[in-house]
């Protein structure tokens, strides 16, 4: 596995843990229909953090254990930044860590 592969590995274990920590992670996934949506991030049926967990996060692991190419740039940070803006104390080392795995996807 190279070292990107395990930087990406890494941090998407950092970012599941720190969504667990500030109880941003579900425990019901959502609806079949919701993970249907074809808009950027299912913003019309999830929350960021629904999309993070249930879209993001198992796609990502899945590139890592097939071996799959990895995305030609990663710009989840922003939306984000945007998302958390009501409650970004709580989200600020989430934030951090979502910029630092768009850095090692895009480089």
């Amino acid at each position: 596995m190279s070292h990107k592969c395990h930087q990406l590995a890494d941090i998407l274990l950092r970012i599941e843990a720190e969504m667990r920590i500030n109880s941003l992670w579900a425990n019901e996934p959502p609806s079949f229909h919701a993970l249907d949506s074809i808009q950027p991030f299912c913003i019309d049926t999830l929350s960021f953090q629904q999309w993070l967990q249930f879209v993001f996060l198992p796609k990502m692991k899945r590139v890592l254990e097939e071996g799959l190419q990895f995305p030609s740039s990663c710009d989840i940070a922003p939306m984000a930044s945007e998302s958390f803006k009501q409650n970004i104390e709580q989200t600020d080392t989430l934030l951090e860590l979502l910029i630092e795995c768009d850095q090692i996807i895009s480089y």
